[in-house]
């Protein structure tokens, strides 16, 4: 399952609790660890121009 994947059910409502009963080969820290990695890759630099 991809990253995107989980965090599409995420944003589209479901629970982690729900995301771990429709996929039982996922784990709670694999949910976790989709989280951390969307907001690693999200995080930038806000440059203010004048």
């Amino acid at each position: 399952m991809r990253v995107s994947d989980v965090l599409e059910l995420l944003a589209g409502g479901a629970t982690t609790e729900e995301v771990l009963a429709d996929h039982p080969s996922l784990e709670r820290d694999d949910v976790l660890a989709a989280i951390a990695y969307a907001a690693v890759q999200t995080s930038h630099v806000v440059i203010r121009v004048a």
